[in-house]
């Protein structure tokens, strides 16, 4: 377990909040630097000089910054070890655990933000990932084994594509395919991302009732 202090840049319900997860479920000891999207916080040069893409999640991990999704789960992952959420280089769950992570990023999420956009995918040879029904049949027939992505073996991936998942589907981005929906039934029951998400309320709300405050104060 490392020693040195972990700090985790989070907006409230985005793709952050599905680290403030993770950090759960490694029982990590972490703090929170919460940003405000609606004061434009992630924007200001203080968090640009963190990610200058002004986007969360961002970790520091002493003096190094992470930024990316993925990377951050992969690193945090493989930094508390005992929590058994990344199977080791030498595991034969290593390669298929890589390829649930890799394909999240580079494939899943491009296909639903042109899915959304209502944009064609492009030539598919310049695709980074086919077509969006093919993603979606790939993620529903590696769900339907279970009850895990590695079969019996819970890992982070799970908790990547099960926060994913979640709210995806309740978008209505990605079909209520009963493989996905029991899937992300029995991730978002687990303790930690009860509190995870207990935490991201928490913080959605306060935010959203300061500015209503900052709304009704009088004009000076």
């Amino acid at each position: 377990m490392t020693e040195r202090p972990l700090t985790l840049f989070h907006c409230p319900n985005t793709r952050s909040s599905g680290v403030l997860a993770l950090m759960e479920e490694l029982s990590a000891p972490y703090t929170l630097h919460v940003l405000d999207r609606g004061k434009g916080e992630n924007r200001a040069p203080a968090y640009l000089a963190i990610n200058p893409l002004g986007k969360v999640p961002a970790l520091q991990d002493g003096s190094a910054i992470v930024t990316e999704q993925v990377a951050i789960f992969l690193h945090l992952a493989d930094l508390f070890p005992a929590a058994g959420l990344a199977p080791a280089t030498t595991d034969q769950l290593r390669g298929p655990y890589l390829r649930w992570m890799a394909f999240y990023a580079a494939s899943f999420e491009p296909a639903l933000v042109d899915k959304f956009r209502n944009v064609e995918p492009g030539v598919r040879a310049m695709s980074p990932y086919g077509s969006y029904d093919e993603v979606i049949d790939i993620v529903t027939k590696g769900l339907e084994p279970g009850p895990y992505l590695l079969g019996s073996t819970f890992s982070a991936a799970d908790i990547l594509w099960g926060g994913a998942l979640s709210w995806t589907t309740a978008f209505k981005l990605v079909p209520e395919h009963p493989a996905i929906m029991d899937y992300v039934a029995r991730i978002t029951a687990r303790p930690a991302m009860q509190r995870a998400t207990a935490k991201d309320q928490a913080l959605a709300q306060a935010q959203a009732e300061a500015q209503a405050e900052a709304g009704a104060a009088p004009q000076t």
